[in-house]
């Protein structure tokens, strides 16, 4: 009796305590629950959860995630209504009390059953571009302003902190050109400049810029990671989509894409098929005053490229899930161009060469995918396992019409493959807490083979045969990662690691043409190295929020950078890679402040940055030294000392009236710049230079560089839309130029027409003033001027065609974007 009487007394203080309920003095409360598919038991993400008052009247709401989960804070005292919506299902209802005892209100799972009559399937997508702040990145969703621009390699040049070189499609994120391009999280064998130019723009679902990647990361690459994700099909019955257009000033080029699947049960079959065939003009001229002397060029590409991809959703039951996929590119590309070389005060030294690069490559992906969900809500593990190929010959033919070099022939075959292993474990510890580990293998290995039927001379006129040469390039890479994330009221932090073990070996083998003599060229470096990683959060208000990132990283050499064969080559220029380079490494540090404006018309978000970099790779220019006389260049690149950059960002989105919407962002970012650069002795003429006129120096360069955006749209009607686009980048400086500023403006309009919109015209000019060309000044290794133009005043038609009869249902694929916080509202 007595050991009743004291548990009944500790009983009743229980049941007070949880009624005091003393953490909500501000009367507010929460909440949470999980929406699935009641016939598929699928998570279905995006719906809609809007909370109303008695009078039936939003006070408040938002969307679930991939995962189907929502949780909705800050709900005042009383009785609410919840209401669940999504199109093609019934709407979910239940009246809510919150109020003492009941604060935080978990409603579990919530079966949405479908319509009875199947609404038809419409691809939602934003009229504008929106942009989230997360915990480690930022999330561009690409909308109807920025869809129509063509591929993805145009569109980029809309996306802030990224700038692409409209001559050789080379991107770069703040100013820097080492950062890592993935689609749907993915690394390709295909070059970055020849992927964004085959991906239609109206695939990209959203593109995101980790400009300071977890631990969860492959820490490659200064400026961070440039992920792409694509649409993909898992809707419900047959479905797609097909986009055709073409671009014309010049030349004319076109761009098709066809994506459809097939759900039924527990199968989703999906293909794509798209293509890039076209064809661009380029030329640009280059004068040194020293030796008064003009190079003039012009170059015709064509471009024919072909990508299929195939897979396969299987959803075994609630738990398992298995995917493969495989994608195929097919590519011919070809350039003929013309460089003439002029030298007015002495003629022997004139040089007209024509060369033709045909190159035909091939690139295969195979994907497999499995994920085993555990009974605890978020507790999984997943292996992902992708292996790649690619293919690739590119003769070079050299037709020297005038100077002292013979007809001559390049060849170059490349192949290359890489095999990625991941395997990712997540729990959520808690409500506020989450564990992720994982281990990660990637195995690469390149193989480039070069001959040459061309020759050279050196000073005395003395026959210098070109040796054949095969680089082979294996890293092995095997690392492990550990990620905390945990929300602490206002605050949420994520603190992580990642290991690292990196094997490099590298042979470079020469064969002497006429001795037939081998040379072997060994590098090995292997090295051990940790990367940290700290993000913090701080939400003051719903207006007001705060984050501070800090992470370690690598840049470790491409291998067009250690090479040793030569990568191109005009009469005065050749460009090698060096075998000796070694990785250099970033601290970086970033903090920004998003802004959410009254009246929800916009928001804003300002950040800035810190990089300290140890080994800098950079460029490198030397004099030919068996060519002094012509003032002929070797480029390369080499390490250097320490250095740093820092800069800022702002960026904002206004509504200025119901049809008006701005997007606006700029960009400052300076660094300071080491390289190797050559000169002839101050007094010497070039014509009369020899070896020993030549000075070498490590040359520093202070480079400030700012970029400014702007978008707006208007909205004529619910079909009609018009854009206008602007672009101005400064001046800015390399080791080698001081670039002079450039700038441009894009009007274009779209009409959406068809039962529920389901097809939209859009008409673009682009560079309408064509203003846009790289023009420059520069002092190293010989004083010169010049620029350079291509086909960028043009027009541009498109078509897009959505078809089916589905409903959506998400394949809850590996997800590396979790923890994440939501910032300010459009594209910015």
């Amino acid at each position: 009796m007595k050991h009743a009487f004291f548990m009944c007394i500790f009983l009743l203080s229980l049941i007070a305590n949880a009624h005091t309920d003393p953490t909500n003095a501000d009367k507010k409360g929460s909440i949470i629950g999980t929406v699935l598919d009641a016939t598929l038991k699928q998570p279905l993400p995006y719906v809609n959860v809007i909370i109303k008052n008695s009078n039936n009247q939003t006070i408040t709401g938002g969307i679930t995630l991939d995962d189907g989960t929502f949780k909705i804070d800050k709900i005042t005292e009383g009785n609410v209504i919840v209401s669940i919506q999504y199109i093609g299902y019934k709407t979910y209802t239940k009246n809510i009390t919150i109020g003492k005892g009941n604060y935080n209100v978990n409603l579990g799972d919530i079966f949405l059953e479908e319509e009875a009559e199947s609404l038809e399937a419409v691809t939602v997508i934003a009229e504008n571009s929106t942009i989230q702040q997360k915990v480690d990145r930022k999330v561009i969703t690409i909308g109807k302003d920025l869809a129509a621009t063509g591929t993805a390699s145009q569109l980029m040049v809309g996306i802030p902190s990224v700038n692409v070189d409209a001559q050789t499609g080379d991107i770069s994120m703040r100013g820097n050109q080492n950062v890592r391009v993935m689609v749907d999280g993915k690394l390709s064998n295909i070059p970055t400049a020849q992927l964004l130019k085959q991906i239609p723009s109206t695939a990209i679902k959203s593109i995101e810029l980790i400009t300071n990647p977890s631990a969860k990361y492959n820490p490659e690459g200064m400026s961070g990671i440039i992920n792409i994700v694509l649409h993909k099909n898992t809707m419900v019955g047959f479905n797609g989509n097909l986009n055709v257009g073409v671009t014309h000033e010049k030349e004319a080029k076109f761009n098709s894409a066809l994506n459809m699947n097939y759900r039924n049960g527990k199968f989703n079959v999906f293909g794509s098929y798209s293509n890039n065939i076209s064809k661009n003009r380029n030329r640009g001229e280059v004068n040194r005053p020293e030796n008064n002397s003009v190079q003039n060029f012009s170059f015709l590409d064509s471009r024919k490229n072909h990508q299929f991809k195939v897979g396969l959703d299987f959803y075994l039951n609630e738990k398992n899930t298995i995917s493969v996929f495989t994608n195929q590119n097919l590519t011919d590309n070809s350039t003929i161009g013309k460089t003439l070389a002029t030298f007015r005060d002495n003629e022997a030294f004139n040089q007209n060469q024509i060369f033709t690069n045909i190159g035909e490559n091939t690139s295969e992906q195979y994907n497999f995918n499995y994920k085993l969900d555990f009974t605890k809500e978020g507790e999984n593990i997943e292996l992902e396992v992708d292996y790649n190929t690619y293919e690739g010959e590119n003769p070079v033919f050299f037709d020297q019409i005038l100077g002292p070099l013979s007809d001559y022939t390049d060849f170059n075959e490349t192949y290359r493959k890489r095999t990625t292993v991941n395997l990712d474990y997540t729990n959520p510890l808690s409500e506020t807490a989450k564990l992720e580990v994982g281990l990660e293998a990637r195995l690469f290995n390149t193989d480039i083979s070069y001959a040459s039927t061309g020759d050279s001379y050196d000073q005395t006129g003395a026959l210098i045969p070109t040796p054949s040469t095969n680089f082979d390039y294996t890293r092995n890479i095997y690392s492990a990662y550990v990620n905390f994330n945990k929300k602490i009221n206002k605050w949420t932090y994520q603190v992580g690691v990642r290991a690292e073990n990196v094997n490099v070996e590298t042979l470079a083998i020469q064969q002497d043409v006429t001795t037939s003599n081998i040379t072997n060229i060994p590098f090995d470096n292997d090295y051990f190295e940790l990367y940290p990683s700290v993000f913090i959060t701080y939400e003051a208000s719903e207006k007001n929020s705060y984050q501070f990132s800090y992470s370690r990283r690598v840049d470790r050499p491409g291998i067009g950078q250690v090479n040793p064969i030569k990568e191109w080559s005009t009469p005065l220029i050749s460009s090698f890679g060096n075998q000796a380079l070694v990785p250099q490494f970033t601290n970086s540090v970033e903090v920004n402040y998003t802004r959410n404006l009254k009246d929800r018309k916009g928001s804003v978000t300002a950040g800035v940055f810190y990089r300290a970099i140890s080994d800098e790779i950079n460029r490198a220019l030397f004099i030919d030294r068996s060519d002094v006389t012509s003032g002929r260049v070797i480029l390369t690149h080499d390490n250097f000392d320490d250095t740093s950059a820092f800069g800022l960002e702002l960026s904002t989105n206004y509504r200025p009236t119901k049809w008006w919407f701005i997007n606006g962002s700029f960009d400052l970012y300076s660094q300071t710049q080491k390289g190797i650069a050559e000169n002839i002795v101050d007094g010497v003429l070039i014509e009369n230079a020899t070896i020993t006129d030549i000075e070498t120096k490590v040359t520093e360069v202070d480079n400030v560089a700012w970029n400014f955006r702007m978008f707006n749209n208007f909205s004529l009607s619910k079909s009609l839309t018009f854009t206008a686009f602007g672009f101005y980048r400064g001046k800015n400086k390399n080791i080698q130029f001081d670039v002079k500023p450039m700038y441009f403006v894009n009007l274009g309009m779209r009409y959406s027409f068809l039962e529920n919109n389901r097809a939209t015209f859009a008409f673009n000019l682009n560079d309408v003033f064509d203003t846009q060309r790289f023009a420059f000044d520069g002092q190293r290794p010989f004083v010169q001027n010049g620029a350079f133009n291509w086909e960028s005043n043009t027009w541009n038609i498109s078509l897009n065609y959505r078809f089916g009869g589905g409903k959506y249902r998400a394949k809850a694929r590996k997800q590396r974007d979790n923890n994440v916080k939501s910032g300010g509202g459009g594209f910015l």
